[in-house]
């Protein structure tokens, strides 16, 4: 019995042709407008100054009274990224449902607007601008980090509601059902464990950001390798990078294993 043709090639459409040619334009183009000084980079005095600018890092302060303030300041880390997180996971549902368009078309462009706001500025800058109403402190970092996210996770969420289907609430609505019961067990229970993952991938994100976010004055080990660095104390600034590694590395694991768990 002889095999079948395979079926011809579908046609490539202009269209196609012309995005492909302006991507490689635009990577031509940036690579031509930067001035990337490769040669310079990768010099002998180049490579002899970062030898010893990474020679001050060794050996790391590993005195107990040093490792208790890191300790602490991690802490300080892991609870600004979890708070944050739980306060965007409550946001960005409450403009989820918005933006699936359950509550009418006019609230839907609202919502999808303001997730767009939301998301669109960083978290550097609304710890900037939030310093300013908050103070210097983790409470600025953990409301940063809730507004970002609460952009990002609503846009996620909303997706995920507009894309459930629909004939099991419809189902539970024609027998009647309240609209709020039908869609809190026919379309949450669909959505749920996609949520649930999106949480913690933005969670991992957000251990990162919360790091990161210390450098303007917000906190956690982030404001402590600030601290250092401007006082040029490397070995100090390399037990905070170890103890940032460390922390990223546990909450990457643990939200894998959940992640695996959920999907089980």
């Amino acid at each position: 019995m002889s095999a079948r043709p395979l079926p011809p090639a579908p046609p490539r459409r202009v269209s196609t042709w012309l995005l492909a040619g302006a991507i490689v334009a635009l990577v031509v183009a940036s690579f031509a407008s930067l001035q990337l000084q490769w040669s310079a980079f990768f010099s002998p005095d180049a490579l002899a100054v970062t030898t010893e600018f990474l020679a001050g890092f060794t050996p790391p302060e590993t005195s107990p009274a040093f490792l208790r303030k890191t300790a602490l300041a991690a802490a300080e880390t892991l609870s600004m990224s979890a708070i944050g997180t739980l306060l965007a996971v409550a946001g960005g549902m409450a403009l989820a449902i918005a933006g699936a368009g359950r509550l009418g078309k006019v609230q839907r462009v609202l919502a999808r607007g303001l997730l767009n706001v939301l998301r669109s500025i960083p978290e550097l800058v609304w710890a900037s601008l939030l310093l300013v109403a908050a103070g210097l402190g983790p409470f600025a970092g953990t409301l940063a980090l809730a507004a970002h996210t609460s952009g990002v996770l609503g846009r996620l969420f909303a997706d995920a509601l507009e894309n459930a289907d629909p004939h099991p609430e419809a189902t539970l609505l024609t027998n009647g059902a309240a609209p709020a019961a039908a869609f809190l067990y026919a379309t949450m229970p669909q959505t749920l464990p996609q949520m649930l993952s999106y949480t913690l991938y933005r969670w991992e994100n957000n251990i990162r950001a919360a790091a990161v976010l210390g450098v303007v004055g917000a906190g956690g080990l982030g404001q402590m390798l600030k601290f250092h660095l401007s006082l040029f104390q490397m070995q100090n600034a390399a037990t905070v990078i170890i103890a940032m590694l460390l922390l990223v590395a546990l909450v990457d694991a643990a939200s894998f294993a959940l992640r695996r768990a959920l999907t089980r």
